[in-house]
């Protein structure tokens, strides 16, 4: 089962919770990671607080602050949506699907492997 929170990031969702700025607390920091001056000396980090539900979203994707403010928005936006909706949420959903597709790409890629298996093994056989 996948959490809830962690199925978020998907960017094709249609029917999520709308958010207004009112709900809304922002917050730039200075980014961690690699980057050495560049990110020690600048606060282009986004940290979005969504105050009803106490979601917190930190973004530092990007050097540009306008970037990190908008990616911020559409995943807090999804969170927001899967907190809300649960599994009925669109984003819930596509990640269900997407698991589903990937592991039936990998039973079929089994399948492929131990036909060849079997097959390069009755070769041998041939061969005595």
């Amino acid at each position: 089962r996948v959490p809830l929170l962690q199925a978020a990031g998907k960017k094709s969702s249609f029917n999520l919770l709308g958010l207004t700025e009112a709900e809304l607390e922002e917050q730039f920091v200075r980014g961690d990671g690699p980057g050495g001056q560049a990110t020690n000396k600048t606060n282009n980090c986004v940290v979005l607080k969504h105050i009803p539900s106490g979601i917190v979203v930190k973004c530092h994707q990007t050097r540009s602050v306008e970037q990190n403010r908008k990616i911020a928005r559409e995943i807090l936006q999804e969170k927001v949506d899967l907190f809300y909706k649960g599994e009925e949420s669109d984003v819930f959903k596509e990640r269900k699907a997407s698991q589903k597709k990937k592991q039936e790409k990998k039973r079929r890629a089994k399948e492929n492997l131990a036909r060849k298996k079997h097959l390069k093994e009755m070769q041998e056989l041939d061969k005595k």
